[in-house]
């Protein structure tokens, strides 16, 4: 028998006659985020029209001088008509190709490949659809060359906003009514403030919302939990019980993720999909996602050797009424967050 010398130690399986079995993990890893931040927070609806609609009311101002003398005669109060909003639906999809051989054969995972793909391309598609309902469009109706939109977060939101010098709310396609035709305008980016976050919070809170979540980018999360561990913040200093047994490790508390306003709780996420410049103070009861089709997976009409499959979602998003929540917009990530 031949000795092997020291250069095939390594069992290289690219020496010819090398008769070494790979060692190769039967598990694929994948590092990329699957959350979905804003759409697993909010409600769902159905639809039965690529153009969903709902109505908008509320109440009177409330009124101290209400006093009416002892057998006051009957006039009618002012009545209010009931405004209609509405936006459209947009079709998301992903195409997967899978040759008869390549889903035959053994791969890594255990799962054939077709079903592999499906399962990733679901989870992709989902993510799409957070990307897309945090964008600032506006809605758009479908032609024939033209794919229909679905108006995003930012093109709603129009009654309590703090935007940049320059910067302006985005337009429905009527004066109170109807669906966001004008996209918000981008302004100077500043600094994000603590200040600002509280009178924007205040501002929902009196227009009838409760915000229940801060959303923001990655970069502003970081800048919002050094800042409130800052002499700045008004909030109350941090501490943890040591307790009784010596030998449990002390924790470092470097975060911050809920903040007790004057007006209710709020969770501090962050959403490694949307923009930094956007910072979201969400009352997810009043927004939506309505599906006129829900994602599933459809067999495509075989063309040669190969299983196609198409995803597809025929969704839009519900702003039940925009002014339970709020933005702070035109925010310069790389700023340190002030008072």
């Amino acid at each position: 028998m031949a000795q092997l010398t020291g250069s095939h130690d390594r069992y290289d399986l690219n020496v010819t006659g090398q008769m070494a079995r790979e060692d190769l993990m039967d598990t694929i890893f994948q590092v990329s985020r699957d959350e979905t931040p804003f759409i697993s927070n909010i409600g769902r609806e159905s639809c039965s029209n690529t153009y969903k609609e709902w109505t908008l009311d509320a109440l009177a101002t409330p009124s101290d001088t209400n006093a009416q003398i002892d057998g006051f005669e009957f006039t009618a109060d002012s009545q209010e008509t009931p405004t209609r909003a509405g936006n459209y639906c947009q079709i998301s999809a992903k195409q997967i190709r899978v040759t008869r051989r390549a889903n035959l054969m053994k791969t890594v995972g255990g799962r054939k490949e077709l079903a592999r793909l499906v399962a990733k391309r679901g989870v992709e598609l989902k993510r799409d659809m957070e990307a897309v309902v945090l964008k600032n469009q506006v809605a758009r109706p479908g032609a024939a060359t033209q794919a229909a939109l679905t108006a995003g977060v930012p093109a709603w939101l129009t009654s309590n906003v703090s935007r940049g010098a320059t910067g302006s709310s985005g337009a429905l396609s009527g004066t109170t009514y109807g669906y966001p035709s004008t996209a918000a305008q981008d302004g100077t980016d500043r600094a994000l403030s603590e200040a600002t976050i509280h009178s924007i919070v205040r501002s929902c809170f009196s227009n009838g919302g409760r915000p229940d979540m801060l959303m923001c980018g990655l970069q502003v999360k970081q800048r919002l939990s050094n800042y409130l561990f800052t002499s700045s913040a008004r909030i109350a200093t941090p501490f943890q019980d040591h307790g009784a047994n010596k030998k449990s490790g002390l924790t470092v508390v470097g975060s911050v993720d809920v903040m007790v306003t004057d007006f209710g709780t709020i969770d501090i996420v962050p959403n490694y999909v949307q923009r930094e410049d956007d910072v979201f103070i969400l009352d997810s009861e009043y927004w939506a996602l309505g599906t006129l089709d829900p994602m599933h997976v459809q067999e495509m009409g075989k063309v040669g050797d190969a299983e196609d499959r198409t995803l597809v979602v025929d969704y839009c998003l519900i702003s039940k009424n925009e002014a339970a929540s709020g933005v702070i917009a035109d925010i310069d990530e790389t700023l340190a967050v002030t008072a």
